[in-house]
């Protein structure tokens, strides 16, 4: 006796199946949206096969600098399976953290923006465990895991992938809609859910904006960023001296780098954020130039005490601060 299944009943089910999966993925992003992400994308977890060579190749010629941790677990930043067991889907989400005010003082030491309010490792988390207690509870039950920078996941690759930009020869990952000033994270799931199969093609151009304007020429090619020409980099990942040839080029940065973000058109386009956690501390943007070179440890543990900023503790800040001092001083 044959026991396949008719082929209209096989197309049926597949059909049903495949319904059931897409309106599972429409309530997982208006979720995603209510919970106060900028956009929400699905991507089927496998292997990264385009991103093996560019990875591979910026290590080989070593512009990762003293970030050891990059070339460690190669293998399991192309492949979420061998982090995640089961692993199926990422669910790559975007949050806004462009500011609602600026620093006062012109002359005032430079923050990142990203780093104005709560450290934002928590925040997103905090976010993409109610979105993965909402699909557990409300869509499937499933097992899952957050990462925010926390693990070797690639992640303006996965958003990409996603359909939620493209990455910049800033190496940044740009919205269409909303910019670069977003943050990103990613959910991987054991639940099999239907791919965004939709790539933003890069809208850069001709534009070359994002080279011209960074004073250290850390942008060596596009998409290609020698880490240790990078502000960021310098005044974050660095842990010991700094590069003393880059003294007077950073313009003031003391913790992180927005220039090549800030000359780009596209964040034309960016909004100020509705998240409480990013508002400032009340004292942070109406510090002086001499209130920032005077900072002691209590201060800092007041303003920075559930901040990012907060990783380059206060020696590394006094460390940032000192070199931008002492530039400014020899001009």
């Amino acid at each position: 006796m044959n026991t396949r299944q008719k082929p209209g009943i096989f197309i049926f089910g597949k059909i049903g199946q495949n319904m059931e999966q897409q309106e599972q993925a429409a309530k997982i992003k208006e979720k995603a949206f209510e919970l106060g992400f900028l956009d929400c994308g699905i991507s089927k977890a496998d292997f990264l096969s385009e991103e093996k060579s560019r990875l591979e190749r910026w290590l080989n010629q070593e512009l990762h600098g003293e970030m050891a941790y990059m070339a460690r677990n190669v293998e399991m930043r192309l492949d979420p399976r061998l982090i995640f067991e089961g692993a199926k889907s990422v669910i790559s989400v975007l949050l806004n953290y462009y500011p609602t005010e600026k620093q006062l003082a012109d002359d005032a030491p430079v923050l990142s923006k990203y780093a104005y309010g709560k450290d934002y490792h928590f925040v997103l988390k905090d976010k993409l465990n109610e979105l993965l207690k909402f699909i557990q509870n409300e869509i499937e039950p499933c097992n899952g895991r957050p990462f925010v920078d926390s693990a070797p996941v690639l992640d303006k690759a996965w958003a990409a992938k996603a359909g939620l930009g493209w990455v910049g020869k800033h190496t940044n990952l740009i919205s269409v809609e909303h910019g670069s000033f977003f943050f990103i994270g990613e959910l991987i799931v054991d639940l099999e859910l239907p791919a965004d199969n939709k790539t933003v093609r890069d809208h850069c151009g001709t534009c070359t904006r994002c080279i011209d304007a960074c004073p250290t020429q850390a942008i060596v090619a596009p998409q290609v960023v020698d880490a240790q020409r990078c502000i960021s980099y310098q005044t974050i990942e660095l842990k010991g001296e700094l590069d003393q040839s880059l003294q007077g080029k950073f313009e003031d940065r003391v913790f992180g780098c927005d220039i090549c973000q800030d000359v780009c058109p596209w964040n034309l386009k960016s909004e100020p954020h509705r998240e409480p956690d990013f508002e400032p501390h009340p004292k942070l943007m109406a510090l002086t130039r001499n209130e920032w070179m005077e900072m002691d440890k209590p201060l800092f543990n007041e303003l920075f005490r559930k901040s990012a900023v907060k990783r380059t503790k206060f020696e590394g800040l006094k460390r940032n601060l000192e070199f931008i001092d002492s530039a400014s001083n020899s001009d």
